[in-house]
């Protein structure tokens, strides 16, 4: 789900797109599920993932970086600036 990496984190996601709210989940089969309100058309549901987890972590958007799945549901994303206890506990205190 979260593992460190040089200067941040990376998550490996399961995204639910078009959903009523932008909210974390939970665990999903070895992923954090996260529900986005936006659509999956143009690349949409990725533009608000990217802005959801930039002001869920309290970094800038240019820290927050698709690296797997432009296309598919499960995506990995590596969010930089933050450590590995600090994006833990903010995911802990959101379920």
């Amino acid at each position: 789900m979260i593992e460190e990496i040089k200067g941040g984190v990376r998550l490996h996601l399961f995204i639910q797109p078009k959903s009523s709210k932008n909210q974390i989940v939970g665990p999903h089969n070895g992923m954090l599920k996260i529900k986005i309100s936006a659509p999956p058309v143009d690349g949409e549901a990725n533009t608000e993932l990217i802005e959801y987890l930039a002001k869920f972590f309290k970094v800038p958007k240019r820290n927050v970086t698709l690296i797997k799945g432009d296309t598919g549901r499960q995506k990995t994303v590596d969010v930089e600036g933050i450590s590995l206890s600090d994006a833990k506990a903010l995911v802990t205190a959101a379920l």
